[in-house]
């Protein structure tokens, strides 16, 4: 079997990652790519392999799995030390305890108050167009749903939007910049919950029995503010992509409850993380046919895996109303499926289905532009008029 090589620097990848992915994935369910700062590693380029990894202890995270950028405080670290960097049973523990908080049932409830934060960002759009939507619409939205779970008081919020604006726009001098005050304002908003309970993820978790510690729920505050920006990319892709795709965009404001299964078919096609963050093997394992030796680093690539023929009927073809079997890897898969699945769903179809019903002229306003991203696939720009 010929394993096909990958270079993430290429400008075929960075500009059509679906096509370059695709390509390898039609060659060998395992590519191989050296990434800058890690080395050679294997790349999972098919949907039942990619499963395969993501769900088998033999692939374990590890330290080498994150690359921390140079000059964050050493006061900080201990806090940003979140339940994606722990496998075993301390990831078990702490999933365990944080899992009630981030229910399917908690996030439908919370719906609401996504609805009044959507109805505010609109509400504030400039009056006439054109507007760039990611940056006062799909940008801040994360941000404020992530200060109504923690509790952020409406003073301080102003901040945390900029500490998520920081956080989106990846690493560099305002990320390291922005990470002291997420810990010094995570850390203050356990305080006063403890304090003074009130109705969010804080004080829900305050309130279990032999609960996360203050570390613990600083880091998982941090892991909020960190994930929490997928929203961002996932939500202005999907508006990029409806636009282009008019008869999909048609069927869906004709049908406004296929909004969730929109949001599936769209975190499928349009999905914002490339690569899944790399796993070492544990021991000689053998995928697709491709034998991965003990103590090697792999990766799945999500934009091949959700797009593979072999799990998915007409994968290049956006259909609105597909079904959801067998499933996308947008969120991942086994113990580190993404904790707040739940509420970036309900975030992203509560925005789309406000957008779509408050602007039926919604209409692109220029060419948009994607940031060349190895890691993900995300617009810098969404000119758009209503």
């Amino acid at each position: 079997m010929t394993v096909p090589e990958i270079d993430p620097t290429d400008p075929a990848v960075l500009h059509d990652p679906f096509t370059a992915y695709r390509r390898a994935g039609e060659q060998s369910p395992l590519a191989r790519m050296r990434v800058p700062g890690m080395g050679p590693l294997w790349v999972v380029t098919r949907h039942e392999q990619a499963r395969q990894v993501l769900g088998d202890p033999r692939f374990e995270l590890n330290a080498a799995s994150f690359l921390r950028p140079p000059g964050i405080p050493e006061h900080c670290l201990p806090y940003l030390r979140t339940m994606a960097e722990i496998d075993g049973p301390e990831h078990t523990r702490l999933r365990r305890l944080a899992a009630p908080a981030f229910t399917a049932r908690r996030a439908a409830e919370f719906r609401p108050r996504v609805e009044e934060i959507v109805g505010r960002l609109l509400d504030a759009l400039p009056p006439h167009g054109p507007v760039d939507l990611l940056e006062h619409f799909a940008r801040p939205l994360p941000a404020d749903v992530i200060c109504e779970l923690v509790g952020i008081p409406e003073d301080d919020r102003a901040r945390w939007r900029r500490y998520g604006a920081a956080v989106a726009a990846g690493h560099g001098p305002e990320f390291i910049e922005a990470i002291p005050h997420i810990v010094e304002d995570a850390k203050a908003a356990v305080t006063r919950r403890r304090a003074e309970p009130g109705d969010d993820v804080i004080s829900v978790l305050l309130a279990v029995e032999d609960g996360l510690d203050d570390v613990e729920l600083v880091a998982l505050v941090w892991q909020l503010v960190l994930a929490g920006q997928t929203p961002t990319n996932l939500i202005a892709n999907a508006v990029e992509v409806l636009l282009t795709h008019p008869e999909q965009l048609a069927a869906l404001r004709a049908d406004p409850a296929l909004a969730p299964r929109a949001v599936e078919e769209l975190t499928r096609w349009t999905t914002p993380q490339l690569l899944t963050t790399p796993r070492w093997a544990r021991e000689d394992v053998e995928i697709g046919g491709v034998l991965v030796r003990r103590g090697e680093p792999v990766t799945t690539a999500i934009v091949a895996a959700n797009r593979d023929p072999r799990a998915f009927a007409e994968p290049e073809r956006l259909d609105l109303g597909r079904a959801a079997a067998p499933g996308h890897l947008g969120y991942g898969h086994g113990p580190h499926f993404c904790l707040g699945a739940a509420f970036a769903r309900v975030q992203t179809e509560v925005a789309l289905t406000a957008l779509l019903d408050r602007f039926p002229r919604l209409a692109p306003a220029g060419e948009v532009r994607h940031a060349p991203d190895g890691g993900t696939w995300r617009v810098a720009h969404l000119p758009v008029t209503y």
